[in-house]
């Protein structure tokens, strides 16, 4: 086995002039194989003693330790799985409000505050999990957090359903937001960590159907729940899923980011011989210097790179409008139609059409459009998935127009739901392309990348949605929702922009925050 010099340059991962960071991503998806052990010198005065640095990589293009080179069966199952954690934990944030009344009235309150904070202070601790728990899976690999996630969730999932006051309900809510943000921001690390660029937005497709959809399917079960069987059980059922998912996970996840897998061959090679052994990702710095590094990486995405704000802004106020929806629905079909708890769960039913019809065009759409750009331009680059961006960005504010007016003027109920079909297609399109972009810029700290978009995604879902009701109150559900749909409209430039000057941006290292 050859060996060299620890002075030697290493071309299968020395960084390319575009970006440090694209360097290390294309390390991860390029550098496929079974471990090799290369032997280096350390020179004098460079350690504290002259001794043999055994170096752990990929070696060769064909190593099944390496994600990368897993069967699709793997792939697919853990993406599955990833994907079934994200419903689930997706699945809670609207579920839980038709039962609201019903919480109230048990607890013998009618403070309205009190109501959109049992629903809102959810989205809160999904804010603050992506800032505290994601960037950790970059320092320890995903799957210790993953499984540690999973279980806090259950277990608040738990206590929620057996409160016996409402503080004890909302400290639960609260815990089960910040468990519930892993995996919906760590599923873009397993995705970029397993799949390569070309197959990557068909991955990131299926991954962000669970997420989605659980937003939808959530008020149709809660509202039928609520009414035959009690608002305890829609969080029960929570904690039984959770349940269900915590055992799979355990079985069947397998740590996907390389630098962990990397550093764990190396721990046993240097407990079976006795010597020293490292990885390129190792480093000098101690484990709190580490810790400190991963837990500030996604502030420092969020406000040193102007991609990653500018795309996180625009995916926030969408998503801010798709909660002021779901804390409005049922008063809109019970006020407006006079539809029954459970019928106007029923009334989520265009979103939920929307982000399907949005995911099917979306996923046939990106890979091949990025394999055909790569074929005029030579390489494949992020901005080639933000076409799609474009299209959201117009079709969110149309149906914004069409849900509020149809609504005001009382037209057949049918009318303001297909108006939600447009807002549930274009809101898929922002979430989905920014998500994908986000991962093909920034592979190898994808998961930091993504969470800095979900925390602000978060904040603005938690906050913004507050002033649905008096908004609505104010000017009418017309003029309010023609008033967000022109907020929306005034962030359409934001996607030529992207597509003309993504690029340059992205890669100028003046942009480029330190992420080590």
């Amino acid at each position: 086995m050859a060996t060299k010099p620890s002075g030697s340059p290493d071309s299968s991962v020395e960084p390319s002039p575009e970006s440090s960071l694209e360097c290390l991503g294309s390390f991860v998806e390029k550098e496929n194989a079974r471990v090799k052990v290369e032997s280096r010198d350390i020179e004098a005065g460079e350690q504290s003693q002259d001794e043999l640095d055994n170096l752990v990589h990929w070696d060769g293009p064909d190593d099944p330790r390496n994600p990368m080179n897993w069967s699709d069966a793997r792939k697919w199952l853990i993406i599955g799985l990833i994907s079934l954690s994200s419903f689930n934990t997706s699945l809670v944030s609207t579920i839980f409000a038709p039962g609201v009344p019903e919480v109230l009235k048990e607890f013998h309150t009618d403070n309205s505050s009190l109501a959109s904070l049992m629903v809102s202070i959810y989205v809160m601790g999904s804010a603050v999990g992506p800032l505290v728990l994601t960037p950790i899976t970059e320092m320890s690999g995903r799957l210790p957090v993953t499984h540690g996630a999973n279980i806090l969730f259950m277990i608040a999932a738990i206590v929620c359903a057996s409160s016996i006051n409402i503080s004890m309900l909302i400290v639960s809510r609260l815990i089960m937001g910040i468990a519930s943000s892993v995996p919906v921001t760590v599923g873009g690390g397993f995705v970029a960590d397993m799949m390569p660029m070309e197959r990557r937005g068909t991955a990131m497709t299926i991954w962000t159907v669970g997420p989605l959809l659980g937003f939808v399917i959530g008020p149709i079960f809660g509202g039928y729940m609520v009414e035959n069987v009690g608002w305890r059980w829609t969080v029960w059922l929570e904690a039984i899923q959770g349940g269900f998912i915590v055992i799979a996970s355990l079985i069947f996840l397998r740590e996907t980011y390389a630098p962990t897998i990397l550093r764990r061959e190396a721990m046993k090679l240097q407990k079976a011989t006795g010597q020293h052994y490292r990885t390129k990702f190792d480093s000098e710095r101690t484990a709190g210097q580490m810790l400190l590094t991963s837990l500030t990486r996604p502030i420092k995405f969020l406000f040193l790179s102007p991609i990653v704000l500018i795309v996180s802004l625009y995916s926030s106020v969408t998503y801010s409008y798709m909660y002021i929806l779901f804390t409005t629905f049922t008063d809109v079909f019970e006020n407006v139609y006079g539809f029954s708890p459970g019928q106007a769960g029923l009334g989520y039913l265009g979103l939920g059409m929307g982000f399907c019809v949005g995911q099917i065009t979306v996923g046939y759409y990106s890979d091949r459009h990025v394999k055909k750009q790569e074929k005029i331009h030579g390489k494949m680059k992020p901005e080639h998935r933000l076409p799609p961006l474009v299209l959201g960005c117009f079709l969110v504010p149309i149906g914004l127009f069409w849900y509020g007016w149809s609504a005001q003027y009382r037209l057949h109920w049918i009318v303001p739901i297909i108006g939600t079909f447009f807002i549930g297609a274009g809101i898929f399109y922002v979430h989905l392309v920014t998500q994908v972009y986000l991962v093909d810029s920034y592979t190898l700290y994808a998961a930091s990348a993504v969470s800095a978009e979900l925390a602000l995604r978060c904040v603005f879902g938690a906050t913004i949605p507050l002033a649905g009701t008096p908004l609505y109150d104010t000017l009418g559900l017309g003029w309010g929702n023609t008033l967000l749909g022109f907020i929306a409209l005034a962030f359409a430039p934001t996607s030529f922009f992207l597509l003309k000057y993504g690029e340059s941006i992205r890669t100028n290292p003046k942009f480029m925050p330190k992420m080590t």
